[in-house]
């Protein structure tokens, strides 16, 4: 039989950590805190008229992940290794859903072909799969290093929604069996499956996936 494929989403799916509190936090403690502070402070009003509905949330948060990667900007590209790592064993493997974890693993051990799909920075998306098994593949948001160097830029758009279902299919070639996602913009992946699983869904995704006769992860359930 040919092989299955599955992909799981990793913020509020696999964790319920969030990379940009984890970056944030490894600022702070390696001595870069005041231009977080800074980047935080110059960021804020739009992040709360994203939270009140006034501006579009999604967009805001995109271009929160690409400005706060420009504090990497001289960063030697093995630093970005280090704080990817210091990420994971802070704040998202703590926060690990254990119950998807489950499926996830049960999926590698029946063979399954299991791609980490998100929208946060590719080396901390490696950095996590790192901790589960050595077959896991990634696709996440690039940063981009040359000549050693962190640049400050991203390698492309932020890995959400749609621009995550078009590179996960253009990567694969193909569709899913199995997707794993917890937030609206993640029905698109859930779009290529043909068993889709919204995990503790946010609002909108849990009425998407009740209207097309989905399966909800959460707890129990």
């Amino acid at each position: 039989m040919p092989e299955e494929v599955w992909a799981f989403d990793l913020e509020g799916t696999l964790t319920t950590g969030e990379t940009w509190k984890g970056v944030a936090e490894w600022l702070a403690a390696s001595g870069h805190g005041r231009a977080y502070k800074r980047f935080f402070n110059a960021h804020l009003p739009g992040a709360l008229l994203a939270k009140a509905g006034i501006i579009p949330k999604r967009p805001y948060q995109n271009k929160w992940m690409r400005d706060l990667a420009g504090l990497f900007a001289g960063f030697p590209c093995e630093r970005l290794e280090e704080m990817s790592a210091w990420v994971v064993q802070n704040v998202l493997w703590p926060g690990r859903r254990e119950d998807v974890l489950t499926e996830l693993r049960t999926g590698l051990e029946a063979g399954a072909r299991i791609v980490l799909a998100s929208g946060t920075y590719e080396p901390v998306l490696r950095a996590f799969a790192g901790r589960l098994d050595p077959r896991l593949e990634i696709l996440g948001t690039p940063l981009v290093c040359r000549e050693g160097t962190a640049t400050g830029k991203l390698g492309g758009p932020v890995n959400v929604g749609r621009e995550k279902a078009a590179r996960l299919r253009e990567y694969l070639g193909r569709g899913l069996e199995r997707a794993y996602g917890d937030t609206y913009p993640d029905r698109y992946l859930l779009e290529l499956a043909a068993a889709p699983t919204a995990v503790y869904p946010d609002a909108r995704l849990r009425r998407l996936a009740r209207e097309r006769g989905w399966r909800i992860l959460e707890g129990n359930g």
